[in-house]
């Protein structure tokens, strides 16, 4: 088994930073496409980015493109991603996941085995 934990998330001002952190233990999670999902109050989850197993081949929701990044640092099981620019339609509770099937990263939430218990993205306009 691999167990998620997310952390980083908090309040800010729409415009400010956030850095979000998953830690990976268990497992070696260097084996899994990992990605970052959101889910806002009253709507479905859905992608933000993903990233491929060896870090190289990343995936993001047109609605982050240009503000989130998205990277891996394997040897110390830790994925992250980095957002920037946020909006308050970015507030959301934010969860990572890992795939034991793929080596690229999917934006289809059937696609991943193992999640996080999320971590809350609160942005004020």
């Amino acid at each position: 088994q691999l167990q998620l934990v997310e952390s980083g998330g908090g309040l800010v001002q729409a415009g400010s930073s956030l850095k979000l952190s998953c830690s990976a233990s268990g497992r070696t999670s260097r084996n899994y496409a990992m990605a970052w999902f959101r889910q806002a109050p009253g709507k479905e989850r859905e992608f933000v980015a993903g990233l491929d197993r060896f870090g190289f081949d990343t995936d993001f929701a047109d609605f982050v493109k240009g503000r989130f990044t998205i990277s891996r640092d394997n040897p110390a099981s830790m994925l992250f991603l980095q957002m920037n620019s946020l909006q308050a339609e970015d507030t959301a509770v934010y969860y990572c996941a890992a795939s034991s099937r793929l080596q690229a990263t999917t934006a289809r939430d059937s696609d991943y085995d193992y999640w996080g218990q999320g971590t809350q993205v609160t942005v004020s306009s």
